[in-house]
């Protein structure tokens, strides 16, 4: 019977031993596997700040590209109006020379504002303009611009 009793005790110690030995091990990958998941949430809680600020900084990119986009088409319906004020062909008819040179001097200062847009520097008449109309016909806009960085002779100022 005493031997019963010892071969059930060393049974039941190593079951117990292999219970505890399985159990640390198991802790160990426990522990390990929240190690992880605790780096891949602190991970993607960065992503979402990213994010967060990627995506504001392009609603904001947005808002701005919108208006200059309503500036544009406000400046495009300004000049649709001034041509449906003349009749181009009527009065180049009667004044060719006039219209002529009209049309010239629109276009020279259109392309001036496209070298303006393109980062052209500024000519010594347009660094003393006191007008925006004296500063480029075609894109009078663009003096207030130029004004508020202070890129315009301090004479200029009001």
């Amino acid at each position: 019977m005493a031997k019963i009793m010892i071969g059930i005790i060393i049974m039941m110690s190593g079951i117990g031993y292999w219970y505890y030995t399985d159990t640390q091990n198991t802790i160990a990958v426990l522990t390990a596997n929240n190690a992880k998941l605790n780096l891949a949430v602190a991970t993607n809680e960065e992503t979402i700040k990213t994010m967060a600020a990627d995506f504001a900084a392009a609603n904001e990119e947005l808002k701005k590209t919108n208006a200059e986009f309503a500036a544009t088409r406000e400046q495009n319906n300004q000049l649709a109006s001034k041509l449906q004020e003349h009749d181009l062909e009527l009065t180049a008819a009667a004044r060719p020379r006039s219209v002529q040179r009209l049309i010239n001097g629109g276009s020279k200062n259109a392309g001036r504002c496209f070298e303006l847009l393109s980062g052209s520097p500024l000519t010594e008449k347009e660094k003393n303009a006191k007008t925006d109309k004296s500063f480029n016909n075609e894109c009078p806009w663009l003096y207030d611009t130029y004004k508020s960085r202070g890129m315009l002779n301090s004479a200029t100022e009001d």
